[in-house]
């Protein structure tokens, strides 16, 4: 029987498709207040808590700018990330993500999404794929995902484990040597270290090639969401 009773799983990139989107939100962001940030520096910052990483960006390529300006840019990164939710038509779960889902479920395993988005934001993606009712493409009868937590959610976004902590605590899980960690960034990874995860599992469907992941070394690197299944039942 596999140690694992719980997987939490990042949004974009991991279990939402994301063809760059969240970048170019970014930079569309930064230059509205007339600053320009390369796409590769905007990779770096992928998956942590977005005020976190529009901090970072502004650290590097507008330093001593006011608290009111990282504002301003997060606001409108988020504006412009529920406008494009809403209304891409190309919006899906990554390959066999859902699938996945209801192959945990079946062994009794407890799914989880963190995001470093708002729940503005994660709010709208979970209405567009139905996964806010578990009525996405399967019909087994039980709810798709068991929790969903945001950074703007907890005291601190990742490397923290604030996140991951809180999912434990809601889903009764009680000891992180039983959770498994999936994601696509250098972030993902050290948040699953952080929390003590018993398997931290990188994904290259998202913003790292495989090369760049392994510089992270994550226990496993993987291209779909299946082989999540084999890693946990061979743990």
């Amino acid at each position: 029987m596999s140690k694992i009773q719980l997987v939490v799983f990042d949004i974009a990139g991991t279990t939402v498709r994301d063809n760059g989107q969240v970048a170019d939100a970014f930079i569309k962001a930064f230059r509205e207040a007339d600053i320009a940030i390369p796409e590769d520096e905007v990779k770096k910052v992928m998956g942590f808590r977005k005020m976190d990483a529009v901090r970072l960006l502004l650290d590097k390529f507008a330093p001593g700018s006011p608290d009111a300006l990282a504002k301003s840019i997060h606001d409108r990164f988020i504006r412009n990330m529920i406008v494009f939710y809403e209304n891409d038509p190309h919006l899906a779960p990554q390959p066999n993500a859902e699938e996945v889902f209801i192959r945990l479920h079946e062994k009794g395993i407890k799914i989880a999404l963190n995001t470093g988005f708002t729940r503005a934001i994660t709010e709208t993606i979970l209405l567009r794929l139905y996964w806010d009712k578990g009525t996405g493409n399967w019909d087994n009868g039980a709810d798709l995902i068991d929790r969903v937590i945001c950074s703007d959610e907890v005291p601190f976004g990742r490397p923290h484990p604030d996140m991951i902590n809180s999912l434990m605590a809601a889903l009764d899980i009680p000891s992180a040597e039983n959770v498994l960690k999936v994601g696509d960034t250098e972030v993902d990874v050290e948040e699953g270290r952080n929390a003590h995860c018993g398997i931290v599992v990188s994904v290259t469907t998202g913003a790292y090639t495989r090369q760049q992941l392994e510089q992270y070394q994550p226990d496993y690197i993987i291209d779909d969401l299946q082989e999540l299944i084999s890693i946990i039942e061979k743990e």
